[in-house]
């Protein structure tokens, strides 16, 4: 199933997609969709066209989670362009978080503010939502937590970065900045969650094309590590990391500004399409 979350009728309704339409739920959200089950779908039944689609997820009781450096490719290219922060191959998955006003939704304008960062940069990445909580789950155990995956684009300022020791939260968190959608598709659809062809196109050049097969550490394995001695409940989202190709590693550099379109997309996951427009954030 495709559960999305819309503006309707100037309220914010969870609904599931079906072909053309959307069926509404009585629930309050996917988060109480998640904690709750599904039960019965209902007859409030609306046109796809007639509705906005809002990020999937719109309320978190923790910061989103984040994986680091989890496609080895995307690590070696930024060797020497970390400005003295080079580090060595992590043994275990790199985690950090972001915080939750960042989250726009899949076809809102990104928030840009040169002001902020002169270094905005995008990274595409399959996001997952944890169904049931868990903690030291074993990896044997882990994709039972997964109710469903997404998209996300992990919208990044580069100088923040290096300006704040090398740590991730202050150049990940700015507001307005991180698309995720259009829906969640839910694990038992999606399958293999190592069989997905992510791609990040900037105005309409494909500058990110690698499969999750890629990664360092397989998403059960993330789980696993996550979660050990640290749980994990419904509806916290989880970002599983950027391939290759991030404007910050190219010769020339690519940053993003103002006007620029950048779309994300997975055959099975659907597509992000967002374009930077300034807003005053500092």
């Amino acid at each position: 199933m495709r559960f999305v979350t819309v503006e309707h009728d100037g309220r914010e309704r969870p609904g599931v997609l079906d072909g053309e339409d959307v069926i509404l739920l009585p629930h309050a959200d996917l988060v109480a969709v998640i904690e709750n089950g599904l039960g019965a779908l209902g007859n409030e039944r609306v046109a796809l066209a007639d509705v906005r689609l809002l990020a999937p997820i719109r309320r978190f009781r923790r910061d989103i989670l984040c994986t680091g450096w989890n496609y080895w490719d995307h690590f070696e290219e930024s060797k020497g362009k970390r400005e003295g922060q080079d580090v060595d191959r992590p043994e275990h998955p790199t985690f950090f978080t972001k915080g939750p006003d960042v989250v726009i939704g899949p076809y809102d304008e990104i928030a840009y503010d040169p002001a902020v960062s002169a270094k905005w940069d995008y990274e595409a990445e399959l996001a997952l939502v944890i169904g049931k909580t868990g903690r030291s789950i074993p990896v044997a155990d882990a994709l039972d937590h997964v109710w469903g995956y997404t998209l996300a684009n992990d919208i990044s300022q580069r100088d923040l970065q290096r300006a704040h020791g090398g740590q991730w939260l202050k150049g990940k968190s700015i507001d307005q900045t991180m698309p995720l959608g259009p829906w969640i598709v839910s694990a038992d659809e999606l399958g293999d969650p190592q069989d997905v062809r992510l791609q990040c196109l900037l105005n309409g050049e494909i500058m990110q094309d690698a499969s999750t097969k890629q990664m360092a550490y397989d998403v059960a394995t993330l789980i696993s590590e996550l979660s050990f001695g640290m749980t994990l409940r419904p509806g916290d989202l989880l970002l599983t990391g950027t391939p290759a190709g991030i404007g910050n590693a190219r010769e020339p550099q690519v940053f993003l500004k103002e006007g620029d379109e950048v779309i994300t997309r997975a055959d099975q996951l659907g597509e992000l399409r967002n374009t930077l427009a300034y807003r005053e954030l500092s």
